[in-house]
């Protein structure tokens, strides 16, 4: 059954997408990446997720195409094209984060504000996720100037505080990876955005969990 609704709503994404010219604006190629992402990523057992997250890349590209000055639609492209790189894992997941890069850099130099800063919050979660040289760029430094940018744009949002959480457990700073993530637990509820603060939260308190075991 999970096969065939998978099915469905790939062939219901192709067929937007040959329609959308006709009748979409960037609101609405936006809410449908932000949809199709959260399904997949939420949803979708592990084993499925790189094949959609791949069919979604794929997309994602169509529509900042149609929509090159769009910071928002960019900004989606990158944290889809992010995400695949992580489902896909490994050296071959390396093109694609440096392309999500790239990509979010050029949705900052049209608007640095769109969407709350997420260009600012993912690009920071990129440094610190992806290795340094002379296999990536990650880089700490950046990864806090990015993820500091992101919070001072959107100080109460669930995912700045989610990242620079992650971030600060990552360095060792416990007592500040907890404080940032218990305010992402408090962040308010984004309207249309039910089943990504659902596994948002999720994912907080697995990190919680993390930050109590190693208190221990």
């Amino acid at each position: 059954m999970q096969q065939h609704i998978t099915k469905l709503r790939a062939a219901i994404g192709a067929l937007l997408l040959a329609a959308a010219p006709a009748f979409a604006g960037v609101p609405e190629d936006v809410t449908m990446l932000q949809q199709e992402w959260e399904h997949i990523k939420y949803q979708l057992p592990a084993a499925q997720q790189e094949a959609q997250f791949e069919r979604l890349v794929k997309e994602a590209g169509v529509l900042a195409a149609r929509n090159p000055n769009s910071a928002d639609v960019l900004v989606w492209q990158a944290i889809i094209e992010s995400t695949y790189a992580g489902a896909k894992g490994g050296l071959g997941a390396l093109p694609h984060v440096k392309a999500a890069k790239k990509t979010l850099e050029q949705a900052l130099a049209i608007n640095a504000n769109a969407l709350g800063g997420s260009a600012y919050t993912s690009l920071g979660s990129l440094y610190y996720q992806v290795p340094g040289w002379p296999l990536g760029f990650g880089d700490d430094q950046k990864a806090a100037d990015m993820l500091g940018k992101g919070l001072a744009l959107n100080p109460d949002g669930i995912d700045p505080n989610y990242f620079y959480g992650e971030f600060m457990l990552r360095k060792g700073e416990l007592d500040r990876a907890e404080k940032y993530l218990r305010k992402a637990l408090l962040a308010p509820p984004r309207p249309g955005r039910q089943l990504a603060d659902e596994g948002r939260r999720k994912e907080i308190a697995q990190l919680l969990a993390q930050v109590a075991a190693k208190r221990q």
